[in-house]
């Protein structure tokens, strides 16, 4: 009985944990997206594209473009990255210095151009600073602010916080329920009820 209790609080911590650490987990990595073009502007399905960075395990995580010619390579460490995109009838291109940090999703865009394959045309720039495919809004709070937050940490602060006819209030109301049970016993006695304050520093 006591170690299928155990099992039982086991198996329930294990299941609230594993979101918890899925999350952080997601929220620690970032993602390198896009689009691929020829040189007419027309969008380039089945180009390959690889994301290389020290920062990985396994040194190149590879995507391929769809339909429409966009690419997402996600779950990627923060890091320097190297994006080389090619195609077979093409010339290779690779961006480089692209810095990636957690939760930011880096635009890198391409434009391949009718050559041999051994071609490579290297692009090197300063990576793109804007995310414009996440939604996510992220605000930093002065601890000034934090600080004067009431919690349950400060109790003194927060009952600072219950001025005004708060005691009074409340001690009305409990006369008014000591008068009305007195007089459903059919006692007579009479019942004082005397108000409290709450003092501040």
């Amino acid at each position: 009985m006591n170690a299928e209790k155990i099992a039982r609080v086991a198996m329930m911590w294990c299941l609230l944990l594993l979101p918890a650490a899925a999350w952080a987990q997601g929220s620690e990595s970032g993602t390198i997206a896009g689009v691929v073009k020829d040189a007419s502007g027309a969008v380039m399905p089945g180009v390959t594209v690889e994301a290389a960075s020290p920062a990985l395990i396994e040194k190149v995580r590879t995507g391929v473009s769809d339909a429409q010619g966009q690419y997402k390579i996600v779950d990627l460490r923060p890091g320097s990255y190297v994006v080389t995109f090619s195609l077979a009838g093409f010339s290779t291109v690779k961006r480089e210095g692209i810095e990636l940090t957690t939760s930011f999703t880096a635009t890198v865009n391409a434009e391949l151009k009718v050559g041999a394959l051994e071609e490579t045309v290297t692009v090197s720039g300063q990576a793109p600073v804007v995310d414009t495919q996440n939604v996510m809004q992220q605000t930093t709070i002065a601890r000034s602010t934090l600080d004067a937050i009431p919690t349950t940490k400060r109790l003194g602060q927060l009952a600072r916080s219950f001025r005004g006819p708060f005691p009074s209030t409340l001690s009305s109301k409990m006369s008014a329920a000591r008068r009305a049970r007195a007089a459903s016993s059919g006692s007579t006695a009479s019942v004082r009820v005397t108000s409290t304050s709450i003092r501040t520093a």
